[in-house]
């Protein structure tokens, strides 16, 4: 089954859905309706468990070229910008994309500047190309990466940071991989063996306990073990009672693949 929005392509492939930036005239710069259309593709695949990952790319050889600075510009200088209401809408998407239940693989050729930079940084996986370029360059436009600011020190970390966020430099897809913002770089013509070896890994996991796995992430990180030791035990054995679990126990006894697992 394929959706096609004004901005996007979204191909749902059980267990996987495919969702490609689509504005490859402008390099997949984010616009207000791109926008939009990725917070309706995360929200529709929210409780959609026959999906497990979600892989996100650009057409035409560019993940994100970053925000739509000449429709901004326009909007400025026709009075029509309420900065509130822009902030709260991406910030929504890029909670929806960070919080989703599917693993999240960001497939990054090409430019991932600003807010593409946002995308790759609230990804639970990344690779990209080795020649691929990326960024903070506001600070060179006169502004500051204001609404992904969080994300990016989160995966980061506060040194690394601070100088790309008060430089702007732009680095490749070697260096990001170093940085720790993708997990790997490889040769862009290898991307798509990549990307489809991350699947087949995930064809084995449980589609619930996928779905647990990431609340489990965020239910932990800023918390002290005591506070969340309750949670997680509540947690484990909740799933240890549940159909898959039982399922999944069942397999590794009997020596045979669970019912979830599905070859290519």
């Amino acid at each position: 089954m394929n959706s096609v929005f004004e901005t996007l392509i979204v191909t749902l492939s059980p267990p996987f859905a495919y969702i490609t930036l689509n504005r490859p005239e402008v390099k997949n710069a984010m616009n207000a309706q791109m926008v939009l259309d990725l917070i309706a593709a995360f929200e529709a695949l929210r409780e959609n468990r026959d999906v497990r990952a979600v892989v996100l790319s650009g057409a035409g050889g560019t993940f994100c070229a970053g925000g739509d600075i000449k429709e901004l510009a326009a909007a400025l200088q026709g009075g029509e910008v309420d900065a509130m209401q822009d902030a709260s809408t991406l910030d929504r998407l890029l909670r929806l994309v960070n919080e989703a239940p599917q693993v999240v693989i960001a497939r990054v050729e090409g430019a991932a500047m600003g807010g593409g930079f946002g995308l790759v940084c609230v990804s639970d996986i990344a690779i990209a190309g080795t020649e691929a370029r990326m960024g903070l360059p506001e600070v060179r436009l006169g502004l500051v990466p204001a609404l992904i600011s969080p994300y990016v020190i989160q995966r980061l970390g506060l040194t690394r940071a601070r100088e790309l966020m008060l430089t702007g430099r732009r680095f490749d897809g070697a260096a990001a991989a170093a940085y720790g913002i993708v997990q790997e770089a490889v040769p862009t013509e290898s991307l798509e063996t990549r990307i489809n070896a991350i699947l087949d890994d995930i064809r084995q996991c449980s589609p619930a306990a996928l779905a647990a796995c990431k609340r489990l992430i965020f239910a932990v990180m800023d918390n002290p073990p005591g506070e969340t030791l309750a949670y997680r035990a509540n947690l484990l054995a909740e799933l240890r009672r549940s159909e898959e679990g039982l399922e999944g126990m069942m397999a590794f006894a009997q020596k045979r693949k669970p019912r979830w697992a599905k070859e290519r």
